[in-house]
């Protein structure tokens, strides 16, 4: 038994705070699951960067997700301030016992000093942190130097204060909602697609050096459909993404569902939800697909898969031999294009589309 740990029973609120990108924040789920199997009286808000919000939003767990807007300093000095006195004013009325910091972020240590929370909670990053930081904390955590999943990483911050996460407990946890579920089953009707009719395709990332190369994705697509398999096409809204789809759709010697632009993420989920199976890279629509527990294929190249793969889902995980991988790097060279990644061939893809079906 750890001699500091936290008795949940005494608490009333806990905030979690999580500033980071769509997928990161939908990986913190299962602490939130973990916090309220615990502590059912407990009240538990998450704190998130605008935009990310929908990863929690509508989670069973949560009482309120409060958001950052990082576009605030782009109002002046003074308007900036106003909006962060206003965030200010609604945690402290909110009285937290307890703080969960999942990033490095120099606010949550700020926030832990300003809110008072009697125990606070943060992953160790003593080489680069002083004392302020030190001393915004009541407990912190140390991670092993070999690769560990990011979902366990933060369920660390639980363990730290003496919870022990069950299995059935880490999955993740992401709620469509009602009006995405019943906008995609009109979109699926428009399209004749069935619910389990077709296999979800979204081979973009928002960085594109995590990218497979455009030329096999119209190759898996076109084998798919001669297999008379139905796929449907996603990407993001950006230009980038947009002219990545661009590449592939030409390639195409049937016609295939291209939805590029045309959802929100809760709507994302819903569609991957029905999907028989979703291929793609590293990416946030890659998270959503295991949260929604649709098998998963996923190409890998310098990121991480034992760190950021498909977690608690059917899948299988693609990557190369390149003794550099996973490297970090924004492609071989950072020339935007990672041969660990685009060099995997599509018969590798496929073969695991088929294990994953016949499954």
């Amino acid at each position: 038994m750890l001699k500091d740990a936290v008795d949940l029973a005494r608490l009333n609120r806990a905030l979690v705070i999580k500033l980071r990108y769509h997928g990161d924040v939908l990986l913190t789920s299962p602490v939130f699951t973990v916090l309220k199997n615990r502590a059912p009286h407990l009240e538990v808000d998450a704190l998130v960067y605008r935009g990310t919000e929908d990863m929690l939003t509508g989670h069973p767990a949560i009482r309120q997700v409060y958001t950052i807007d990082r576009g605030w300093k782009k109002q002046g000095p003074v308007g900036h301030l106003r909006k962060e006195i206003r965030l200010l004013r609604e945690l402290r009325a909110r009285h937290y016992d307890l703080l969960i910091h999942l990033t490095e972020s120099s606010r949550g240590a700020w926030l832990a000093h300003l809110l008072g929370p009697e125990f606070s909670v943060v992953r160790d990053y003593a080489p680069r942190r002083g004392k302020t930081w030190h001393a915004a904390f009541s407990h912190r955590y140390r991670v092993p130097a070999k690769p560990r999943h990011t979902v366990e990483i933060h369920l660390d911050a639980l363990r730290r204060l003496g919870i022990q996460p069950r299995t059935d407990e880490r999955r993740l946890v992401l709620y469509a909602g009602n009006e995405a579920e019943q906008s995609v089953r009109e979109l699926l009707r428009t399209h004749n697609l069935m619910p389990g009719g077709y296999i979800h395709f979204h081979p973009t990332s928002r960085w594109l050096f995590k990218c497979w190369d455009a030329d096999k994705c119209a190759e898996l697509i076109n084998r798919l459909h001669d297999e008379g398999l139905r796929v449907v096409l996603t990407a993001a809204p950006d230009e980038t993404e947009r002219q990545y789809i661009g590449r592939i759709l030409p390639k195409l010697r049937r016609p295939t569902v291209d939805l590029t632009g045309r959802l929100s993420l809760k709507q994302l989920a819903a569609l991957t939800a029905q999907a028989k199976c979703f291929v793609g890279v590293d990416s946030v629509p890659m998270h959503i697909a295991a949260a929604m527990q649709t098998p998963v294929v996923a190409l890998f190249g310098p990121s991480g898969d034992l760190e950021w793969g498909p977690w608690m889902v059917k899948s299988r995980v693609l990557t190369s031999n390149h003794s550099c991988r996973p490297c970090g790097l924004d492609g071989c060279g950072q020339g935007k294009i990672s041969e660990c990644l685009t060099t995997i061939p599509v018969d590798r893809v496929l073969g695991a589309v088929h294990e994953l079906l016949k499954n």
